[in-house]
């Protein structure tokens, strides 16, 4: 398969301190280019999450957030008590010392830093946890970006036999532009060297005609086209990372639709030629989106 280097995917899990939501999503980039974005507590793991998303993609910008939401003081908390039995101790020191002083009630102790106590992850269960949730989006990922690619394939591929399509039709159109090339010549020449010996005449024709057949020839170009095109149809057949490999050969294939268009002296080649540079260019802006 190729894949896209535009892709996304998110996932959460719960632990019994609070929930993490793991996000990842990425554009095309030249080089792998990773940015994660995370609570502080967890930066600590940033090296382990950073290999993992290595070990899988090569190329493009990748953003990984991750949010950490720690469990409200009201879901799981337990009371601390021994922080509740010193509050009671000094509530009643107090009321000894000022026995018009309030008490406090129940949603004074109950507010007082500390009394509540929530549930704490240790380092080892946010690390296992954090790990196995990138391990699942990464796998969502990759399959967001293989569907991607597959698209993208089928695009090219497309456009690959719409360009074989008028690769093969400007093949008729040279030797029918030195036929009507050569009688026009020899119309001229006759006008021209009225006197001259027939010899002479048909030597001219010939030494003009070679030339200008060496002029629009563009069997080359035609063969190095259709060499690009079952290269490009290899390397997606083949499948991996294949974008800078595609890349590279849209630059050969506009050289030489360039060539083509340059050479021309039919009105039908040169409109082939100038459809061949907009499918080139099409494929061109896709591929910067394969890894």
């Amino acid at each position: 398969m190729i894949l896209s280097m535009t892709g996304y995917a998110t996932a959460s899990a719960e632990i019994d301190s609070g929930s993490l939501t793991l996000e990842l999503r990425a554009v095309n980039h030249r080089y792998l280019d990773i940015q994660l974005r995370m609570p502080d507590e967890l930066r600590g793991f940033e090296g382990e999450l950073r290999a993992a998303i290595t070990a899988q993609l090569q190329r493009g910008k990748v953003e990984c957030r991750i949010n950490y939401a720690a469990r409200s003081a009201q879901s799981g908390a337990a009371l601390n008590s021994c922080l509740l039995q010193q509050l009671a101790a000094w509530d009643k020191e107090v009321r000894t010392t000022l026995p018009d002083a309030r008490s406090l009630s129940v949603a004074d102790v109950l507010r007082w830093n500390g009394v509540l106590e929530t549930p704490t992850a240790s380092a080892d269960e946010l690390r296992a946890t954090l790990l196995d949730l990138l391990q699942n989006v990464l796998q969502e990922f990759s399959a967001s970006r293989a569907r991607e690619g597959e698209k993208l394939r089928d695009f090219l591929l497309q456009r690959l036999e719409k360009i074989e399509v008028l690769r093969s039709g400007v093949m008729p159109h040279v030797p029918a532009a030195i036929a009507a090339y050569e009688q026009k010549l020899i119309t001229r020449l006759r006008e021209a060297m009225q006197n001259a010996p027939e010899g002479i005449l048909d030597e001219r024709v010939r030494q003009e005609i070679t030339l200008f057949a060496s002029k629009i020839d563009v069997d080359e170009e035609l063969s190095r086209l259709s060499s690009h095109l079952t290269e490009m149809r290899r390397i997606l057949s083949h499948g991996g990372a294949v974008g800078k490999r595609l890349d590279f050969l849209m630059q050969e294939l506009n050289r030489e639709a360039n060539t083509l268009g340059s050479k021309s002296v039919d009105a039908e080649v040169s409109r082939s030629a100038m459809e061949m540079k907009i499918l080139i260019e099409q494929m061109r802006e896709q591929i910067q989106n394969l890894e």
